[in-house]
């Protein structure tokens, strides 16, 4: 019984990984590498924030 209790589980996770990888080969994405970050939109990384639009850059030594 113990057996079981440890083989299932990983045949589960076997089957997940197997299904994963033959899905990856039946829907191929040829425009994945094109895609943006999901957390950074272009509006974000274009417009400076407002606190450092007004204020001079430091002095270099």
């Amino acid at each position: 019984m113990a057996m079981l209790a440890v083989l299932i589980p990983l045949l589960m996770l076997g089957v997940v990984l197997v299904l994963g990888r033959y899905e990856e080969l039946l829907l191929p994405q040829e425009d994945a590498d094109r895609r943006e970050p999901a957390g950074v939109s272009p509006a974000a990384v274009a417009a400076p924030s407002p606190a450092t639009a007004g204020t001079p850059p430091a002095p270099s030594p």
